[in-house]
């Protein structure tokens, strides 16, 4: 067996092939380790001086072959991989193809991907198993396939990365697939039993962790009569209180120095900060591990924070997921614990990060560029007067949304949804309720959302909404107007308004006091609840930027202005009414990414449907499906708000919330 570190260039230059064997499964990467990929190679390429990207080894065994043959190899682990960084060159390669740069198209087709002089399977330097084979072959010789797999997903999902515009150019992002991702290469022996390793590399037991790999080097690294002592007095009590979050705690650790490590890094990146390190530094550095542990402790569970005013913020990050802001909380916490901030600072400190992901969660603001920012806030703040004035200066132009963008998605965003909104959407209310200052302060464990128009309508309910009920039902169902606490949500259920008036009338929260003397809850009644909570929530989590001029508030200025522009993506879009402002919206999510489409069609069946029967003034969209286009200005501006966010573009595309946005006149 011959193990060595490479790049995929030497890998795969020359005459060979790489066969995927009959044992091993069929392609089965997803969106997540697609995703993942992308975001390591786009880092890669922004990079000036490439370092290299470990991203696995690959195992192979030599074949028998005739002489005027390719060399040929069993890929016995690694082909997801592989196979996923042949799709990306392929899909480089059309595009460079379509571009006009016919030179890198063919470096491409002639060097990476083929064997260019042979004929039959031997022209294919990759040849994955039968189940993937045809779409794979289908792919790389003319871009296109029938079949509905897995390996078309990837092609897909790449040829969106590249047609959105937002990467590096093809020549940098080809040089940085084939020279800077990192690989170790196994290379069997001749008389070693292929499926023997195969079987042992995805074995039944527990794989080793990167905390197992970062524990046997500090171990290694220290003399036998001590590593006994060590292990008791530092690393196993730091194994019992993080267990299965040991390795995230150690990336955390060595990202709060500045540089944002990413978790298969983890080793490399420890064993490398260690080179050259005395044995009485390793133990040092061990021990520093181990304090700062104990800080990872109460930032995973709050309960275990002695300071009552520190514990109730540690909590409430905690249930809006800051893990990214974890390396910069780790030193704040160490400079708490040395008496170098004080317990107001720390939980200034706390509020500030509440309020900036508060704001950008309401404003959808892409979260994946949140490890730029935090790995570096430490040091940035400290150069200020107080940390807190410093982690001001240094968040408010961070993406960092001013009152009235606040404001405006505030009352129309769907901010109610599955998992993490859910759970940030209540924390929302709850803290708008907290703000009333009841003297009587309402535990809100038991307490849950409550959609007061109810998420299915009752025939009462139809009648009550009136015509237009199927649009405001999907317009407003999930926007904070129509959203409160209670602990009666099974009693609630589906029931008409005065039913629920009544419960509300005995409920203890302020939230609900609202809800008196209301006959009718319909789109104006919502409209006016989201507004008085939006002022509210401008006084929980007030603007901490700098005094500026705002710009005019697009949700107050849409009716009666005649739209001329609408900006999707960064590109501009001339248009001369709202209608077309919809339409130009639905269009580029379809030509972006056809999936989100159909779960836009899902989630407003009202607005977006195949046939458009039902609607009152259809208007057909150029992939033949149709829009709903009798609608006013402001339903239309609502409408496509809640369009971008449902689709994914923001998220995605790593856009802010104005890459979409609309001029008037």
């Amino acid at each position: 067996m011959k193990a060595s570190e490479t790049n995929l260039q030497s890998i795969i230059e020359g005459t060979k092939q790489y066969v995927v064997p009959l044992f091993q499964r069929a392609y089965s990467w997803d969106t997540k380790n697609w995703n993942t990929l992308w975001t390591d190679l786009l880092d890669l390429c922004e990079e000036e001086e490439a370092r290299g990207h470990f991203i696995g080894s690959i195992v192979t065994a030599p074949t028998d072959s005739v002489p005027q043959g390719v060399t040929k190899y069993l890929l016995i682990d690694g082909q997801q991989r592989l196979t996923t960084l042949f799709i990306l060159l392929a899909v480089i390669r059309d595009q460079a193809k379509s571009s006009g740069s016919e030179m890198l198209a063919q470096e491409i087709e002639e060097v990476l991907l083929t064997n260019r002089f042979k004929q039959g399977l031997e022209f294919w330097k990759l040849l994955p198993t039968q189940a993937d084979r045809e779409a794979f072959l289908q792919l790389l010789q003319i871009g296109e396939t029938t079949q509905q797999t897995l390996i078309y997903k990837a092609f897909s999902f790449f040829k969106r990365q590249l047609k959105a515009g937002k990467g590096p150019d093809l020549v940098t992002l080809k040089n940085a697939i084939v020279n800077d991702l990192v690989l170790v290469s196994i290379v069997l022996h001749q008389d070693d039993n292929p499926h023997l390793i195969f079987e042992s590399l995805n074995a039944k037991g527990t794989p080793l962790s990167q905390a197992d790999l970062v524990r046997n080097f500090f171990f290694m690294k220290v003399s036998l009569d001590k590593q006994e002592g060590l292990y008791e007095s530092y690393w196993e009590p730091l194994r019992e209180q993080l267990q299965g979050s040991l390795t995230e705690y150690v990336r955390h650790f060595l990202t709060k120095d500045g540089e944002f490590v990413k978790q298969p890094d983890v080793y490399f990146t420890l064993k490398q900060r260690a080179e050259g390190k005395s044995e009485e530094q390793i133990i040092a550095f061990l021990k520093e591990l181990s304090k700062f542990g104990e800080y990872y402790v109460k930032l995973l569970r709050p309960s275990e924070e002695p300071s009552g005013v520190l514990r109730e913020r540690l909590t409430r990050l905690h249930r809006i997921q800051v893990t990214v802001a974890y390396p910069f909380l780790l030193n704040v916490y160490d400079d708490y614990a040395n008496q170098r901030v004080s317990e107001d600072e720390f939980a200034s400190v706390l509020d500030i990060l509440e309020n900036f992901m508060i704001r950008r969660f309401v404003c959808s603001v892409p979260t994946n560029q949140l490890n730029k920012i935090f790995p570096t806030l430490y040091a940035q703040a400290s150069e200020h007067g107080s940390l807190s004035e410093g982690v001001k200066v240094v968040l408010r132009n961070r993406n960092y949304p001013r009152d009235t963008e606040f404001r405006e998605r505030f009352v129309a965003s769907r901010l109610y949804g599955p998992g993490d909104r859910g759970t940030r959407t209540k924390l929302i209310l709850e803290r708008l309720e907290s703000s009333f200052g009841n003297k009587e302060a309402v535990k809100a464990d038991n307490l849950t959302i409550e959609h007061v128009m109810p998420q299915t309508l009752t025939d009462w309910w139809k009648e009550h909404l009136g015509n237009e009920f199927e649009a405001t039902h999907e317009l407003f169902l999930h926007t904070v107007g129509n959203l409160t606490l209670t602990a009666y949500n099974s009693e609630l259920s589906n029931a008409d308004f005065s039913y629920k008036r009544q419960i509300f009338k005995d409920s203890h929260l302020d939230l609900n006091n609202w809800f008196q003397g209301l006959e009718e809850w319909n789109e104006a009644a919502i409209k006016s609840r989201a507004e008085t909570l939006a002022e509210l929530a401008l006084s929980v989590w007030p603007y901490f930027g700098v005094a500026r001029g705002e710009e005019q508030s697009v949700a107050h200025t849409v009716t009666g202005r005649t739209p001329t522009k609408v900006v999707i993506l960064g590109e501009r879009f001339s248009v001369s009414s709202w209608r077309e402002v919809a339409q130009k919206t639905l269009e580029t999510v379809f030509e972006l990414d056809p999936d989100a489409f159909g779960q836009v069609m899902s989630k407003f069946p009202r607005f977006v449907s195949e046939t458009g029967e039902r609607f009152r003034t259809p208007r057909q969209l150029s992939n033949g499906t149709f829009m709903e286009s009798n609608l006013s200005a402001s339903a239309i501006n609502r409408f496509c708000v809640q369009v971008v966010e449902e689709a994914g573009l923001v998220e995605e595309a790593e856009l802010s919330p104005q890459d979409w946005y609309v001029e008037t006149m």
